[in-house]
């Protein structure tokens, strides 16, 4: 069974790299919120439509004070062309051994298609400005997952354009 966090834990650290192979450190954005959401695998339906929506939500984020992130274990050569497909401004990092996956509790056992397999949970995690978990969700779902975190996080509704 994967270890998960839940608010009040501490966010386990991480330093991975980003598509342009610049190393994105957890620790690097303290004083700040952070939202971290782990996928499976860029350029997939589903992981294209939540990263388009992150996008398409990325200023109101920023307004309220957020860095959105996104992890997979995609190398960063998949993620840049993910990038440039999907016109994606925020961090994409990559981990391919899915250590920092697996301490988020973000990689194991899952279920797809009523079978039991092990991958990357679809998941988010909400860290506050001091490095404490403040919302783990695990098991999302990609569509819709933007606006209901924006709920759950007391944010307005943001029109869409």
């Amino acid at each position: 069974m994967t270890q998960r966090l839940a608010p009040g834990d501490r966010a386990p650290e991480f330093t991975l790299p980003d598509v342009d192979g610049n190393q994105v450190s957890l620790a690097d954005l303290r004083g700040g919120r952070v939202i971290v959401y782990c996928y499976p695998a860029a350029s997939t339906p589903g992981c294209t439509k939540q990263a388009c929506d992150f996008r398409d939500n990325l200023a109101s984020f920023a307004d309220e004070g957020f860095t959105v992130l996104g992890i997979s274990p995609d190398h960063p050569a998949k993620l840049a062309t993910f990038r440039q497909n999907e016109g994606l401004t925020f961090p994409l990092l990559s981990d391919p051994d899915k250590g920092v996956l697996t301490a988020y509790g973000a990689y194991g056992d899952k279920k797809l298609y009523g079978k039991v397999v092990v991958g990357v949970i679809r998941s988010t995690f909400v860290i506050d400005a001091d490095g404490v978990i403040e919302l783990a969700q695990y098991g999302v779902k990609a569509t819709g997952h933007v606006a209901k975190l924006r709920r759950d996080l007391g944010l307005v509704e943001v029109p869409v354009r």
